[in-house]
């Protein structure tokens, strides 16, 4: 995609112009064909950076039409199947409206002597999903073209929509007087995967629900549409249960400051509703559950040293009916809490020396028949808590070990590849037993290296394993991970951005045309620049600047 240096273009257009009227004239010299040609190579090769994800289509001239803050509007196509006051769209308006006009919102607007014409941005969608919330069906196609005075953007869906308003809002620019301009633009673009996802780990530090927000606000800039909230793990469980309030009042950190209120939880889920973004809650199970045991008796395993009890405890104790009503109580109110369809339900890393040690699941195992295979007796507790969630007519998501450990498990259930040496093979077996893929490995960021290690995300080939073009489609996406063990409210952003953004082009965009690193750089560079300027603490790539740095929070 190419756009124009404004300030250059002018002075060159305004050039050409006269040479053009000299050449209609016939008072045209050499000398005034050999500067047409200078302003012709200079408008070829004067570009700045373009739109992150790459759309899949895009074309783009020189002509440019003039912003005015003052002269631009948001409305909705005669033919659209969202009206005025639909909940998504209207917020979007406001939101793009002030991240276009960034002056605007700081007070410095530039003067204008020109006459202010009027530009609309015209909106039409062909399905009122105005109160719904997006799922993993959900259409985010759209075309978009910008012609003099008008952006014509229409879409399937409210979401297709905003990830329009998105990459126009990425279209214009400013000149070096800080006037606005959009260039003449045909987009018709769509996503490569369904599911491009960014995980937060908020039980290892406690991450503030503002910090949560921000980091929506920078998924949806990078057209990231799911956020898995690993909310609660072995550290802490700040997750507060109406049905179960002393997992958290025992198992946060702290029970005031450092939990996730139920008001917390709506907040989130209906901020991400308006970008789009789904929200996948994660009870990690019958593994990481410490902190759940703080608040929950009897629900871990007692560890034996010989005969007696060792005052520790394992994983969930899966041998006790108890158990599994507790579970169902708890992923009832969970169903009813978090709208989307997914709930992340775990199953990795499960030890097995306290379930070794313990009598009472040693004799559980004998009279079922498991001998001492202990992947069996985790195979029967994951089974049994894929059904209650199945029953609660939910979708199970769940880590890898589950279909490693030959679990018999519901054909829609999507295993979560997390380990990251032989994932490919690891696609390669899934994806050959029928079962849809989510890809993390290989995105895992808050591994960090020194240097330009946004090379390794951006150069994934998800869907280079050996596999049938059929096996291939089981690969709804994929992931980046920022796990929390060094990481709170401090370090998030910089961590995360724009490292992220480079896995989020891989999801998005044709890879044949985003193959190339070098020529990722200078728009993955830009796109930092744009993060920086809506207030993400979005970490330099290498040496350089930007024109708006960072100004504080």
């Amino acid at each position: 995609m190419v756009q124009f240096d404004s300030a250059v273009v002018a002075s060159q257009w305004s050039s050409m112009e006269v040479i053009m009227c000299m050449l209609s004239s016939g008072r045209c010299t050499r000398a005034h064909l050999y500067l047409l040609l200078l302003i012709i190579i200079a408008l070829g090769f004067h570009t700045v950076e373009g739109i992150w994800p790459l759309p899949q289509t895009v074309t783009t001239s020189p002509e440019r039409y003039p912003l005015n803050s003052q002269a631009f509007y948001f409305g909705y196509g005669r033919q659209s199947a969202a009206k005025p006051g639909c909940s998504v769209l209207d917020a979007a308006f406001k939101r793009y409206f002030f991240l276009i006009f960034q002056d605007y919102t700081s007070g410095n607007v530039p003067l204008r002597f020109n006459q202010n014409k009027p530009f609309t941005v015209e909106v039409s969608v062909d399905h009122d999903d105005c109160e719904s919330y997006p799922n993993e069906d959900s259409s985010e196609r759209y075309n978009l073209s910008v012609s003099a005075g008008k952006a014509s953007l229409n879409a399937g869906t409210v979401w297709g929509a905003v990830r329009g308003l998105e990459s126009f809002s990425q279209l214009v620019y400013q000149d070096e007087y800080g006037s606005y301009f959009v260039n003449k633009t045909e987009i018709d673009d769509f996503p490569r995967f369904k599911f491009r996802g960014i995980l937060l780990d908020t039980s290892r530090h406690y991450l503030p629900v503002t910090a949560i927000l921000k980091t929506l606000d920078a998924m949806a800039y990078s057209k990231f549409n799911v956020f898995h909230w690993h909310i609660v793990d072995d550290p802490s469980f700040p997750y507060q249960s109406s049905t179960f309030p002393d997992l958290s009042s025992k198992g946060a950190f702290h029970p005031m400051t450092h939990i996730y209120t139920q008001s917390d939880v709506r907040r989130v889920i209906s901020h991400a509703r308006l970008w789009g973004i789904r929200v996948i809650p994660e009870f990690d199970s019958p593994g990481h559950t410490q902190s759940w045991g703080k608040g929950q008796p009897d629900l871990l395993t007692p560890c034996y040293r010989g005969s007696t009890p060792s005052g520790t405890f394992g994983p969930v104790n899966p041998v006790l009916p108890s158990t599994y009503q507790f579970m169902t109580k708890l992923f009832k109110e969970v169903s009813s809490v978090f709208p989307d369809s997914y709930i992340h339900l775990g199953g990795d890393e499960v030890g097995f020396s306290c379930w070794k040690s313990n009598p009472d699941v040693r004799a559980f195992m004998q009279k079922m028949g498991f001998g001492g295979n202990f992947p069996k007796l985790e195979a029967f507790y994951m089974e049994s808590i894929v059904n209650i969630t199945s029953a609660l007519n939910k979708t199970s998501i769940v880590w890898q070990d589950v279909f490693d450990y030959h679990e018999k498990i519901p054909k829609d259930t999507v295993l979560h590849i997390w380990k990251g040496t032989g994932y490919k093979a690891e696609l390669s077996r899934i994806t050959k037993a029928g079962m849809r893929v989510v890809l993390a490995a290989p995105w895992y960021i808050n591994h960090i290296a020194y240097g330009q290690d946004w090379h390794n995300s951006y150069t994934v080939q998800p869907l280079n394993f050996s596999g049938t073009d059929e096996q291939k489609k089981l690969v709804i996406g994929g992931e980046v991970a920022m796990w929390g063990e060094y990481v709170d409210a401090t370090n998030l952003h910089p961590r995360l951005w724009p490292r992220a953004s480079a896995g989020a082009e891989r999801l998005w965009s044709d890879e044949q045309q985003t193959s190339s690193v070098d020529k990722a750089f200078p728009r993955l560079q830009d796109f930092r620049c744009l993060l920086v300027r809506r207030g993400i603490r979005a970490e330099p790539l290498f040496v350089g600047h930007c024109k708006h740095e960072y100004q504080g929070i």
